[in-house]
Parts: C-alpha cells; structure tokens; sequence
C-alpha cells in the first residue's frame, strides 16, 4: 500500500482553554484520504483556533494530533499542510503572479503551472497586477490559486467562502472535489452550507 493511500489526520482528546475559558474538551475525530470535516458552530465555540491547532501554530492544552500515523512535531505534515485563513494571506504591494511565484518557491510544484491555477479561478490576464487593485472576492481567488500550484494533501481552510459570489462558491466546491477525488482532505470552516455530493464529509459542531 503506498503512502498516498495511508494518508489520514488523527485528532486524540483535544482540549483547547483561552482566557481560562474551555472552548472545547476530549474532541477526538478521524480524516482519511478524499474526506472532509467541516467545523461548524457559534463565533467563539473555538472553530479558528482548533484550526490553529491543526496547523500547528499552538499546541493543545490536552490530547495530540498523528499524521500518518506520527505525531506532527516528528512527521512531514508541515509539507503535506495547506492554510488559506480568513485573511487572504497576500501581499499587497506585489503582483499577482510575483505572490503565487513567491508560494511556489515555498512549496513542491503541484499539477497546476501559475498559468493554469490563474484560469481555473477567474483571474487569468491579472498577472501583472498589483493585489492591491484586486477587489475581496479575487484576493480571495487568489489565495486559492496558491493551493493549486502546491502539492499539499490536506488543505485547512477558514472560511474560504468569504468575499464570493455564488460563481465563485460553485468554482470552490469544484475545486474541493477535485482535490479530494485526487487523494486529498480538508478541513474547513464555513457559514456556508457547502455542497459535496460525491465527497464524504464530515461535520463537527463546537458549540
């Protein structure tokens, strides 16, 4: 059995506390491959920082995370890990295509060139273009774009519908599907009730 087909998040008695206040206790679930597991819950139930947890940027107050089978600290999830918060995660004052050349130096090419990721989210011909002069919704499409030049297996999203029409949240579901019939996983957040018809996925309510 190869790697690819062994693939999967393991989360063992989380426990998150802030401002002495427990957000959530012994949360345990599993993700395999071509999953999802969508967070849902009230702002504040702790849906940002389990996903900060996720990515590693703070430990667990209780529990651990394996991947494949390892934990994080010893595994290569940070290269396996894709994060598109709620912010664009963009910069600026550099073009378009300096920032996904830029995510791509960062990371191992994926099965979309610069070229091909910009067409799939609707900013083809915007290479040359500051992101300040970007409007929300294609600083948005183009935070996604940096998930399609990379090879990463598990994407981590939060709340990736915001700032998108309805084309666009059509063309992120698309792109959810395909990611996740590749072998792929996520887990995001959204007050979107998402539609994944040929995707298992998962839902775990915080509140």
């Amino acid at each position: 059995m190869s790697r690819t087909e062994n693939f999967q998040l393991q989360a063992q008695q989380l426990t998150c506390i802030r401002d002495d206040r427990v957000l959530f206790s012994e949360l345990s679930f599993e993700l395999n491959a071509g999953q999802v597991v969508l967070l849902e819950g009230k702002n504040g139930s702790g849906k940002t920082s389990l996903l900060r947890i996720l990515c590693g940027f703070r430990e667990p107050d209780e529990g651990a995370l394996f991947w494949c089978g390892e934990t994080l600290n010893n595994s290569q999830y940070n290269a396996d890990m894709a994060y598109v918060g709620h912010l664009d995660g963009v910069k600026k004052e550099l073009t378009v295509l300096e920032n996904l050349k830029v995510s791509l130096a960062l990371g191992q090419a994926g099965r979309y060139t610069i070229e091909e990721a910009l067409v799939r989210v609707n900013l083809a011909n915007y290479d040359d273009v500051l992101v300040q002069a970007l409007s929300a919704g294609q600083k948005r499409r183009l935070s996604l774009a940096r998930l399609l030049i990379t090879e990463n297996k598990i994407w981590i999203l939060d709340e990736p519908f915001t700032s998108i029409d309805k084309q666009g949240i059509v063309l992120i579901e698309t792109l959810m599907t395909e990611h996740c019939a590749q072998g792929g996983m996520i887990v995001l957040t959204s007050h979107h009730d998402i539609e994944l018809p040929s995707v298992t996925v998962q839902r775990i309510n915080l509140s």
